[in-house]
């Protein structure tokens, strides 16, 4: 395969009283929920995680089928009976979206954001862990996310995606629809069964960035990256002139202004915009074989 480089300039209760790592006390429970979904592709399931893992698989149905494993874990006794009584799940269900959401100790809801920073300095402390997995209608909008202890995985799902992690890898496979996918410290890779149908976003900080597009691609790749460069295998790509962009502040000492420098290739004809950054990694823009 020949490479071209282009330099560089997002239930079932248990209690469990044998230690766990770093915990005294766990108790796990198993949620299973259901939700009809009448439309799917005119629906998003929305998912706000904090500690844990999500995986979404695409089916032929009709529902939204989800699976949870809880994990609450405390030093004591105590903490334990206070986490199991405070801990809270949310579920919405109104107009085109399904929201699951941790709803206490705060909410996680993006625009509902409300925590208390002295959570883990009161009298009964406890951790908390959600792993997800979750079966979609094929054609159903995503929007998913999670922080920590958790990697995240979306295959076969060929509505719209949005898809964010931060300390953990994100991996989507046979994707169609118009992508965002963001995380902070963890490889990104992308697979797509034909090209994204809108402008679509990459970005990881700490990573490897992949993204896989069927051979006959014609899109606009815009790339930026610190200490990485940017490879694909498409032999109709051709770089684009470089763009600056100037960005004007005012301040009280004056007037400052930053130039972006926007470097693009063009595959094929050109068409939707393909955005890719990363700090710490390379690019790669790779073509299904």
């Amino acid at each position: 395969m020949k490479k071209r480089l282009f330099p560089l300039l997002s239930g079932l209760a248990m209690l469990c009283l044998t230690p766990a790592a770093g915990r005294a006390q766990e108790f796990k429970e198993q949620i299973k929920k259901e939700f009809a979904v009448p439309n799917p592709a005119a629906e998003v399931l929305a998912i706000y995680n904090l500690n844990g893992s999500i995986r979404v698989e695409g089916y032929s149905g009709d529902k939204v089928l989800v699976d949870i494993d809880k994990r609450i874990s405390a030093d004591d006794s105590d903490g334990l009976a206070f986490g199991k009584h405070e801990f809270q799940l949310g579920y919405d269900q109104h107009g085109d979206s399904i929201i699951i959401y941790i709803a206490e100790p705060f909410d996680t809801r993006p625009h509902e954001w409300r925590r208390d920073d002295d959570w883990r300095q009161r009298d009964h402390n406890y951790d908390f862990n959600l792993d997800f997995v979750v079966r979609v209608p094929f054609g159903m909008n995503l929007h998913v996310s999670t922080v920590n202890h958790g990697d995240m995985l979306v295959q076969d799902v060929t509505g719209n995606l949005s898809v964010h992690n931060v300390n953990g890898p994100i991996a989507i496979r046979n994707a169609r629809g118009a992508t965002t996918a963001r995380t902070i410290n963890g490889n990104l890779t992308v697979n797509y069964v034909s090209a994204p149908n809108g402008p679509s976003d990459y970005y990881t900080l700490n990573g490897k960035l992949e993204v896989t597009y069927p051979a006959n691609l014609s899109a606009i790749c815009q790339y930026k990256s610190m200490n990485g460069a940017f490879y694909t295998d498409f032999d109709n790509a051709e770089p684009l002139p470089v763009s600056v962009i100037k960005n004007e502040t005012h301040r009280s000492s004056g007037t400052v202004y930053k130039l972006n420098i926007t470097k693009r290739v063009q595959i094929g004809n050109g068409g939707n915009l393909f955005k890719f950054e990363t700090m710490n990694g390379n690019i790669y823009v790779k073509k299904q074989s």
